[in-house]
């Protein structure tokens, strides 16, 4: 047969989308792995508040990403750039205020935290107007499916932080946590390429009223659902490093880090779900099997987590981070399970964000507060920690369920 005859098949950029956030997922994985290995348990606890403090600011910053992606989504290319100019200005301003803030808190954030220098949370504060100004950049690609391009943003701000991190730390053989720090701050600039021109920056950008209406009210919801995902996914972390030592901690941040990957794979999903709803929705088109595809995929992968995670957990524990975290290895499948529960309550609220409807963002918000008081009540052990979000997960799960139905079942009766 000739070769002009052969029939390739090309993928789709949601399909390099897909590989590309596996291999960015990798690549971090792979960092905070090599960071583990290089501190040992008490280093790596610090070095696991910055990165705690990375996704915290990943979350805020996406209620700019989400926003300018589903408003991208709606409008042609002209009011794109328009509102495009317009959220990367207000991106900036918050992200400058945010920074001032942690920058002159950090002295506290050390003693609420017990870190060894005040000054990695300085270096890490100064970065916050860049992640959020990288976050409105990918949201337009994000929005307008431009997914080679979302890609690239990701892939620069993931291979520069592991480079320049590793050889800081390597080369100047030292684990200080200002290092870790300035090797993130350094990965922000990278993730702005390649970034989206929108005209004069310096130009008056205005939105009409309607726009301007739908705009705040989209934030508003979207920036308190991001706050719930900042409460569900970090607060374990933050308060194990307040109540148990340094030892403790940076086992649990070990645990958490190999248990949550279903959690960030599952991101990968979310991210063509949102655009592809929103579209969809305004075709006229069923938005429900790109939910159930979606659903499918998360729910395969966490069964297939949970289960490697429950019958080889210390082989897994010594490859991933060696010996010296092993005896933290009967709580992986545990810490998996509750994260797995998350990762499909999540697709459910994410989809619903797209449709404009928001009961599901405020029923996580609720278990969110009710993990953190558990927590704060029942932290005798690091198992009773991964019990308390066991139990809060199962609730979830089955009252973002019962919601789903009610919603379908009413929609159906209402045709």
């Amino acid at each position: 047969m000739l070769l002009s005859q052969l029939k390739v098949r090309k993928i789709t950029p949601e399909q390099f989308f897909m590989l590309s956030a596996m291999g960015v997922n990798v690549g971090n994985y792979l960092y905070n792995l090599l960071l583990g290995r290089i501190l040992g348990p008490e280093q790596f606890a610090n070095a696991a508040i910055l990165i705690t403090f990375l996704l915290v600011l990943s979350f805020i910053a996406m209620t700019f990403q989400l926003t300018v992606a589903k408003f991208t989504a709606g409008y042609e290319t002209e009011k794109q750039l328009h509102f495009l100019n317009y959220v990367k200005k207000a991106s900036l301003i918050i992200g400058i205020i945010s920074s001032i803030a942690v920058v002159l808190f950090a002295g506290q954030l050390q003693q609420v935290f017990n870190t060894d220098s005040k000054w990695m949370f300085v270096i890490f504060g100064v970065g916050i107007p860049l992640y959020f100004l990288m976050s409105v950049n990918r949201g337009f690609y994000q929005g307008s499916k431009s997914f080679y391009k979302l890609s690239a943003t990701y892939q620069t701000e993931m291979f520069s932080r592991l480079v320049i991190t590793l050889l800081l730390v390597t080369l100047l053989a030292n684990g200080s946590s200002v290092l870790i720090a300035s090797g993130i701050l350094i990965s922000f600039v990278f993730g702005l390429i390649p970034f989206k021109k929108s005209g004069n920056f310096f130009t008056k950008v205005t939105l009409e009223a309607s726009d301007r209406k739908s705009l705040v009210n989209f934030i508003a919801i979207t920036a308190f659902y991001e706050l719930t995902q900042i409460i569900i996914n970090n607060s374990d972390i933050l308060l194990v490093k307040h109540y148990f030592d340094s030892y403790d901690a940076g086992l649990y941040a070990s645990l958490a880090l190999i248990g949550r990957l279903v959690y960030f794979v599952a991101w990968m999903f979310v991210m063509i779900l949102l655009p592809t709803v929103v579209q969809k929705k305004k075709n006229g088109e069923n938005t429900l099997p790109v939910l159930f595809k979606y659903v499918g995929f998360v729910s395969l992968l966490a069964i297939s987590i949970i289960t490697v995670t429950y019958f080889v957990p210390e082989l897994i524990i010594d490859i991933m981070f060696g010996d010296a975290y092993t005896s933290i290895a009967p709580l992986l499948w545990k810490y998996a399970l509750a994260t797995s529960l998350f990762a499909i309550s999540n697709v459910f609220v994410y989809y619903f964000l797209s449709i404009d409807t928001y009961m599901p963002v405020a029923l996580s918000g609720v278990f969110g507060l009710g993990q953190v008081g558990l927590i704060v009540f029942f932290h005798d052990s690091l198992e009773q920690v991964v019990i308390v979000q066991i139990i809060i997960m199962v609730l979830l799960l089955l009252i973002q369920l019962g919601y789903f139905f009610y919603q379908h079942k009413k929609k159906t009766h209402l045709q």
